[in-house]
Order: C-alpha cells, then structure tokens, then sequence
C-alpha cells in the first residue's frame, strides 16, 4: 500500500500561482495530478514516470502547469502558473506501481485525501 499526503492548496486570484507537493510513503512508478470540481467527474491533470521522467499533462493545463519529483522520487510535486477560476477545484495525488492510462483515474489504485484549490476572478 502506498500511502500519499498532499499539501500546498490554498486561495489564489487568477493569474497567480500555487505548488502542491505529495509525499509518498515508498517509491511508485507512475505518479500523477488529478483534480474534481463539485458536479464534476475527476480528470487526470499531469502524470510522470519516474523511471524516464516521461511526463503527460491535460489539454487545458500544457504550457501552465508543471509536474515533476524529488530525487528520491517519494515526493511530487505540480508547480501551478497562470492560474484561471476553472482550475479550481480539489486536486488528488495518486501512484500506481504498474503502467498504464496515466491521465485516467482507474489506472491507479492508492489516493491521497486531496488539497482544495480555489482560483477567485
């Protein structure tokens, strides 16, 4: 089992940014960002493998967000630039010891509790 602490949300205005961290409790080969506003389904947000740092964002987040880990590869990390009110949200780590769909919520199974991201305009 690993387990997965996020930190690092908080309030921000549009345009300003937010790093979130995720200590994991032992080494995953993938680890990615996934986020869930009210009403709405979870998407995956940015993935990494961390054998090849081979990295996977969503659409509306490429060129605004960056995901990356530490060089024990046990915490990651998703640096948030030019934030926008529709970033907002609760925004979930999670890790899978195999492969798979990176940007797809069932290719992992260990969650962390999640971080609430809220971008005012």
């Amino acid at each position: 089992q690993v387990q997965l602490v996020e930190s690092g949300g908080g309030s921000v205005q549009a345009g300003g940014s937010l790093r979130l961290s995720c200590a994991a409790s032992e080494k995953a080969r993938v680890m990615g960002w996934f986020r869930q506003a009210p009403g709405n389904e979870r998407e995956g947000v940015a993935s990494i493998w961390t054998a090849d740092g081979s990295t996977y964002y969503h659409p509306s987040v490429k060129g605004r967000f960056t995901v990356f880990h530490d060089a024990a590869k046990t915490t990651l990390y998703l640096q948030m630039n030019s934030l926008k009110p529709e970033d907002t949200g609760m925004y979930y780590c999670a890790a899978t010891r195999v492969g798979g769909r990176t940007l797809v919520s069932d290719a992992y199974p260990y969650w962390g509790q999640g971080t609430q991201v809220t971008v005012s305009s």
